[in-house]
């Protein structure tokens, strides 16, 4: 009689949420990776299974609470009066979180480890009521607690020899730094580095190599932000771990390296960029993380106020013209793009993009990555495009006069053509294109509008107060002396990161491009003439924009100043 194969229940409960696929435990198994460990720590430690959706999945299923380690009690030891030993709780990796008269509620990683679970329950009396959680948080729970306290980074740190790391020291031995870059505590380390960066809502880390030390920074709300990074001593390591994933030579480390990482994590498909460049000091590491859920493709979430929402509505409904967008890199004009198409896209119209790169995919669009190493440029492209019979262009840059060219004339033959410009302002757009040598009155018949705009950080909502604006500010604001203003500020707290500000949102400014304008424009007057003329016009301004945003309680005026220094009101 054949024995019946047991099956695990992780395995079982995974299978059946399509949390991971019968391949990845087949590999698990055949390169024996479990080594007699819960499967579910197998599938993290070697990046099958993001931990968050381990627990949630098992959460689901069987019915434990799932704790973050947010929710782990703050002021003192939660249970009081029963002992025990800090060596013994990291070893099986729980933490005891509250006890009653006759119940234990443990967090616990390992829910099915039934042993530990009842010589718990004859020691202490008691029965045993479990709560999941991230081992990461266990142990960071068990040290602060119990020992000496400690973050994540030193535990998965201390997990790494030192004899087995000096990989600086060892260029030429590419298959040792392989082998380092594919054990598992060197992947536990650059995937907290991930989701670390996730979990804060950053848009690019950066892994920097410096003489003595290599420096972890995240990029939040627009700001660099300096992270507990790993000892110098595993850079080799956690470069070519990184290079691995992004599928890129580990040997070579003289040259700049591009790559793509795709990920999923806490229910979120993420994807990463990858950008290598050589320094004095070693591999200096980008990575642009692209949420695609967090795109904000809907206008009216974008921050535009009313006058200039409804405008810029009606300006992208157009048949055929141009409407340029200008700002900074890093001024989200990009999404401002995506958001005006997401408007008009509807089955009635042909919609094509030529961008460097793609950033997020938008359903009925055709988009194309240029590839300027294999002749396609955004000029090339764009010539082929228009044979494409479109409705609508959206250039990511107007960088050269070809394509000025090309998009102008685009414009003038029944295509609605969007696309950026980097100045500070929207008048500054018009004689930018001159600049490049499209003739005036090519600009003056084809351009419909230029937007202008800035990204500015949000007020965290949880530790927002007000205050007086005072006099010098007031001066500096064009605002009157005699005026009462009150402004706000956040004073930091857990939810902001104690940096005060949550988020981000545009402010903006709109010229529309009529008789008066064109006029300008074929006299080719000077930007700061347009300007003047769009503010007759009723044109508001960056600042003004700002300002106002700065009295509704939504950002700061420290935020405006920064982002406006270089315009003039």
């Amino acid at each position: 009689m054949t024995a019946l194969k047991k099956i695990d229940p992780v395995e079982k409960i995974l299978l059946e949420h399509n949390q991971i696929t019968p391949q990845a435990i087949e590999e698990i198994r055949k390169n024996n990776l479990q080594n007699g460990k819960f499967l579910g720590r197998a599938l993290v430690e070697h990046g099958y299974l993001h931990v968050q959706a381990l627990l949630e999945t098992l959460s689901k299923e069987l019915g434990y609470p799932f704790f973050t380690k947010e929710q782990y009690p703050r002021d003192q030891l939660p249970v009081q009066g029963l002992q025990f030993p800090e060596g013994y709780l990291k070893e099986k990796n729980i933490f005891p979180l509250a006890v009653d008269d006759d119940t234990l509620t443990l967090a616990v990683f390992d829910p099915f480890d039934w042993s530990t679970f009842e010589d718990l329950k004859i020691s202490t009396g008691k029965e045993i009521k479990l709560t999941l959680s991230a081992p990461e948080d266990i142990q960071e729970a068990v040290e602060n607690y119990y020992g000496l306290g400690g973050s994540a980074m030193d535990r998965m740190v201390g997990d790494i020899s030192e004899d087995d790391t000096d990989l600086d020291q060892d260029w030429e031995n590419t298959e040792h730094i392989r082998d380092m870059a594919s054990e598992a505590p060197v992947i536990k380390l650059v995937n907290h580095i991930i989701n670390q960066a996730i979990e804060t809502e950053a848009s690019d880390i950066h892994l920097e190599p410096f003489m003595e030390e290599l420096a972890l920074r995240y990029r939040i709300d627009g700001m660099l932000y300096d992270y507990e990074a790993p000892p110098k001593r595993l850079q080799s390591a956690i470069s070519t771990r990184i290079k691995i994933m992004a599928k890129l030579d580990i040997s070579e480390r003289r040259l700049p390296q591009d790559g793509k990482i795709r990920v999923k994590t806490q229910g979120k498909d993420i994807d990463i960029r990858v950008s290598t460049l050589p320094t004095i000091y070693g591999e200096s590491v980008v990575m642009r993380i692209l949420d695609r859920s967090n795109i904000v493709v809907d206008l009216e979430q974008l921050g535009f106020p009313k006058k200039e929402l409804d405008l810029f509505q009606q300006l992208i409904k157009k048949p055929y013209g141009m409407i340029l967008v200008t700002g900074p890199t890093g001024s989200g004009k990009t999404t401002t793009l995506y958001a005006g198409l997401s408007k008009i896209n509807t089955p009635d119209k042909k919609i094509v993009t030529i961008e460097d790169p793609v950033e997020y995919q938008l359903k009925g669009v055709n988009q194309i990555h240029v590839k300027p190493q294999i002749g396609l440029t955004f000029a090339n492209g764009l010539r082929s495009i228009v044979r494409q019979d479109p409705d609508v262009l959206m250039i990511g840059e107007i960088r050269d006069p070809e394509t000025a060219d090309i998009a102008i004339q685009a414009a003038l033959t029944g295509h609605l053509v969007f696309s950026t410009v980097h100045t500070n302002d929207a008048a500054g757009a018009i004689t930018r294109l001159q600049d490049m040598g499209v003739e005036s009155f090519l600009i003056s018949s084809a351009l419909l509008g230029v937007l202008a705009q800035r990204l500015v950080r949000v007020i965290c909502t949880e530790c927002k107060e007000p205050y007086e604006l005072d006099e010098e500010t007031k001066i500096e604001l064009g605002i009157k002396k005699d005026r009462s203003v009150s402004a706000y500020r956040g004073t930091g707290c857990k939810n902001c990161n104690s940096t005060g500000y949550k988020g981000r949102m545009g402010i903006y400014e709109l010229l529309i491009i009529d008789d008066s304008v064109r006029k300008l424009i074929l006299t080719k007057s000077g930007a700061q003439t347009i300007r003047d003329a769009g503010r007759k016009l009723g044109m508001n301004v960056l600042r003004e924009d700002g300002l106002r945003k700065v009295i509704r309680g939504l950002t700061t005026v420290e935020e405006i100043m920064r982002v406006t220094q270089a315009d003039q009101v």
